[in-house]
Formats: C-alpha cells, sequence, structure tokens
C-alpha cells in the first residue's frame, strides 16, 4: 500500500487528544479527594472506571471496525466521550464521575483499537517503532499541556478576575470544585474533533488480511499463543506503571513533603508527561541506531533508579525524580507494541485489540497502589511498581521479533549483502 500520510497526521492528532483527556486525572486526585470526602481506595477507582473500559470496549471495538469501517468508529468514539464529559461537567458527584469516567474510557479504546494498526500500515511497518514512538511525543506533549491548564484554570476560577470566558466557567462549576470546569472543555473538544471527522474526507485505506481484526475464535486461537500472553501482561504492567505513578505523583508529594497539589503536584505531572516527551525525542534517535530491545532494557533500568530515588529521596529530589521516570518510561509503551505485532506473522488486526485490552493495567495498578496505600502508607504500595517495571525490563531479554527495527547499521549490513 502507498504510504498515507493524511493518515498518519490524522492519527497524530487523536493521540494528542486522548492524552489530554487521559492523563489529567493524576493532577485532580488530590482535589477529588477533598471535594468528594475519599479514601485513597474510593479516588482509585475513578481511573479504574477510566481504563477498565479499555476491557470492556476494545475487543469488540476491533470488531466493529470491519463493518462500519473507522471513520464511523472515530466518530462514535468521540461522541461516546463527548456525552461522558458532559455528564460529570453538569452533574458533579463522586457517582457520575465513576460512569463519566468510564464512558470517556470508552470512546477512547474505540479510538485506540482505530488508530494503532493504522499507523503500522500507513506509516509502514518497518517504521512502525519510529513512528510509535513519534505518536509517543505527541502524547506527552499534550499530557504536559493538561496539568497546566488545570492550574491555570483553577487559580483564575479562585481569584475575582477573568475575561468572559472564565466568568462563564465560573458559572458552571460549584464554588469548592473548579476543577470541574476542565470537563466543560473536554466536551467541546470532543465536539470539534466529531465535526472534524465528519467533515473530514476520509481517504480509502486499505488494510491487509494480518491487519484485520477476526471474530472471537481468532483471538481464542492467538490467546493459546505464549508470545501473545506475555505482551498482553507486558502492556498490562506497562500502563499500569505509567499510570500507578502519574495518578500518585501529586498525592504522594503532598503527603510526604507538603508540597501544595495544585501548583507544585499539577506541575510535577506535567513534567512527568512533559519529559516523556523529551525522553521520546531521544528514543527516536536511539531506535535509529539500536535494536529496540537494548533500547527498552536501558531505559526501564534508568527509570527504576529514578523510582527509587522518588519514593526515598528527600523532598527536593523526590520532586525532581517523579518527571524523570517520565523521560525514561517515554520508549516502553511502542517499544512494547511494536515488538509483539512483529513477533507474530499474522491476525495483527486482533492482537493489537488484545493488547489495547492490556491497557486496563491502568485500571488496576493504581488501584492496588490505593489500596496498600490506606493500609500501609502510599510509599510502601508504590513499591508494587518495582514488580511491574521488573516485567517491563524483562521484555528485552526474552522477546524475538520477527522483524526488527530498521536502523542505519542494519540497512548498511543489507546494501553490503546484496552487493555479494
Amino acid at each position: 500500500m502507498k504510504r498515507n500520510y493524511y493518515v498518519v497526521g490524522l492519527i497524530l492528532l487523536t493521540f494528542f487528544v486522548i492524552s489530554f483527556l487521559t492523563n489529567i486525572i493524576g493532577p485532580l486526585v488530590p482535589d477529588m479527594i477533598r471535594g468528594f470526602g475519599l479514601s485513597l481506595t474510593l479516588v482509585a477507582l475513578l481511573p479504574f472506571a477510566f481504563f477498565i473500559a479499555y476491557g470492556v470496549m476494545s475487543i469488540p471495538s476491533g470488531m466493529l471496525i470491519e463493518t462500519f469501517k473507522e471513520k464511523r468508529i472515530m466518530a462514535a468514539g468521540f461522541v461516546v466521550a463527548f456525552f461522558g464529559s458532559l455528564l460529570l461537567a453538569g452533574f458533579p458527584n463522586y457517582l457520575t464521575a465513576v460512569l463519566s469516567l468510564f464512558l470517556i474510557g470508552c470512546g477512547m479504546a474505540m479510538l485506540q483499537v482505530v488508530i494503532n494498526p493504522l499507523l503500522r500500515t500507513a506509516g509502514g511497518e518497518e517504521h512502525y517503532a519510529f513512528n510509535s514512538v513519534l505518536a509517543q511525543l505527541i502524547f506527552g506533549l499534550a499530557s504536559f499541556i493538561s496539568p497546566l491548564v488545570y492550574s491555570g484554570l483553577v487559580t483564575r476560577l479562585q481569584g475575582s478576575s477573568g475575561g468572559a470566558w472564565i466568568s462563564w466557567l465560573r458559572g458552571m462549576v460549584p464554588a469548592g470544585l473548579p476543577w470541574i470546569s476542565l470537563y466543560w472543555i473536554f466536551t467541546l473538544i470532543c465536539l470539534a474533533m466529531i465535526l472534524i471527522i465528519v467533515f473530514s474526507r476520509f481517504p480509502r485505506v486499505t488494510i491487509s488480511k494480518e491487519e484485520e481484526v477476526g471474530p472471537w475464535r481468532t483471538h481464542v486461537l492467538l490467546f493459546r499463543k505464549r508470545v501473545v500472553i506475555l505482551f498482553f501482561i507486558a502492556m498490562f504492567c506497562y500502563v499500569g506503571t505509567e499510570q500507578g505513578v502519574a495518578n500518585w505523583i501529586s498525592q504522594f508529594l503532598s503527603s510526604y513533603h507538603g508540597y501544595d497539589p495544585q501548583t507544585v503536584g499539577a506541575q510535577a505531572v506535567a513534567y512527568f508527561w512533559g519529559l516523556m516527551t523529551a525522553g521520546g525525542v531521544l528514543g527516536l534517535g536511539l531506535l535509529k541506531i539500536m535494536d529496540s530491545r537494548k533500547v527498552l532494557v536501558l531505559f526501564t533500568i534508568l527509570a527504576l533508579a529514578s523510582l527509587t530515588v522518588a519514593l526515598f529521596g528527600p523532598a527536593r529530589l523526590s520532586h525532581l525524580a517523579f518527571p524523570i521516570i517520565g523521560f525514561f518510561a517515554s520508549v516502553m509503551y511502542p517499544i512494547i507494541f511494536s515488538l509483539a505485532l512483529n513477533s507474530v506473522s499474522e491476525h495483527h488486526g486482533s492482537f493489537s485489540g488484545i493488547l489495547v485490552t492490556g491497557i486496563i493495567g491502568g485500571a488496576v495498578i493504581p488501584l492496588v497502589i490505593g489500596w496498600l496505600g490506606d493500609r500501609l502508607g502510599l510509599r510502601t504500595g508504590m513499591l508494587f511498581l518495582y514488580l511491574t517495571m521488573g516485567y517491563i525490563l524483562s521484555v528485552g531479554f526474552w522477546s524475538r521479533p520477527i522483524i526488527k527495527n530498521k536502523t542505519i547499521q542494519l540497512g548498511r549490513k543489507r546494501e553490503t549483502a546484496g552487493s555479494k
């Protein structure tokens, strides 16, 4: 198939919006605890509701693509997220927050199932690791911006000044819950994306037989393969690690070091995602000169070291080390995903649905941390991340991809071999 750069651009925009809506939960955790009077376990049920939606919607969404095609599924995903955002914005309480985040998660799952196989096909299989890290850059940029938008909005809403836009938001949200204003913004973003997709002229994208999402029996067949289960666990561990860090940074810094969650805490989360973007830039370069498995091992070891400093270092070092974890986590998701799809020779669409289902790790791991934190302290709860990062580290040793990421050295070797 001819490479379709329009589709790649649309995928990158969608990654930006998914990230903007998804990764704001962490900075909001302290506000949710105070606003709704929650324990660590109850507040952890909110990201649980969001990410468990991936387990519910991922595989069915993949099957729906076969009937309704990419454009309709993408539009439907944003419609579901629109109603989820509107629900919490209009009726803010704990129960509607749980339902709202579940609906938004369903919409994001539908989008993820569409865009991942399309990125591999539209951008080229041999460039998939590179394009995936590029998408992670966009993802990290949006995640960096959203906590800063939250911090700025809350500060201005709690003041007495502001333009017509701030005055309108001030009148739309309860006095004690200024963070709800974000969900009015999310509602408008989803509406804009619906209109962009509906009025865009989608090029015809032909998915190969291997990229199509098959019936349930195909998924059952795949789950009988050891490599599929191993990569499913890897995706589960990665997203659980990412969200297990991001969701608890602000609360940890507040509880153990007394930092203000609406300013310092939110900024720390923003820089976690911002440094993930910076790490992605370095990752793009390294993937052109190194095997992706070696990059994964190197970055995971450094992430483990940063986690140790964040949990046990003094206030200043902890404040710095948490964002640095994001820098070293930047390449984990795209490398795991590309290694997985490049480790099987068929049914890539179905396998993609299974991998996206592994995003439920973002539901389970933060909940485990919160449950342990209520009983043993948040620091002890976050020690669970050593297990998930340890498994990610192991992927670099046991994975055996059929197609390796294309490197400069590898390309030269092929040219030399071809001239003999």
